[in-house]
């Protein structure tokens, strides 16, 4: 990947940043509400309004992660911090390109796992995102654990986002999280 000799990241990637970590984290919270304290058994339709709030916020991932791989593309990273360690700075772009992964696996597993039990994939009430595949009993009994399993992996890989950011900032001491969240003067 190339970098950049600044230390911070653009203002546009940083609005990119901080609106898919709020998206992600509210759709993430209001998946596991819905998938393990509502019932459609004693909730009804509910259970059925909070999954479509689920992915009306949920599918705007797939439109902001375009747009961020993209200017992730054509705008360089800062650089990593000299004294980082080449196995740390390994492990750091190995763990950015896994959120990139996730962030683009999981909106589409959960496009897949809507249409394939015979839902719209909605967008902010907005718009349906035109549906790919028809109901299908066989589809849906891979999409459903595979991105019930894709979105426990990703808040793990979030929780460690913000960890390593923190131990950058508070123990490291260093310009990693500050990249993230000012503009030079």
């Amino acid at each position: 990947m190339k970098t950049s000799n600044s230390i911070y990241y653009t203002r546009t990637a940083q609005v990119l940043h901080w609106l898919m970590a709020i998206i992600f984290i509210v759709a993430w919270g209001i998946g596991f509400y819905s998938g393990n304290f509502l019932s459609y058994d004693v909730d009804g339709s509910f259970k059925g309004d909070v999954i479509t709030l689920h992915k009306n916020i949920a599918t705007t991932i797939i439109f902001l992660v375009m747009i961020r791989i993209f200017w992730r593309y054509t705008h360089p990273a800062p650089n990593l911090p000299k004294n980082m360690s080449n196995i740390m700075k390994g492990l750091a772009h190995l763990g950015h390109l896994l959120l990139y992964v996730i962030l683009v696996a999981l909106p589409i597993t959960g496009c897949l796992y809507s249409w394939s039990a015979g839902h719209p994939a909605p967008v902010l009430y907005l718009f349906n995102i035109p549906q790919l595949i028809d109901k299908n009993p066989e589809i849906m009994a891979v999409v459903k654990p595979l991105h019930i399993y894709l979105s426990w992996f990703a808040g793990l890989l979030i929780v460690g986002h913000i960890a390593a950011a923190l131990k950058h900032h508070f123990i490291d001491k260093d310009t990693v999280l500050i990249s993230m969240t000012r503009q030079p003067k």
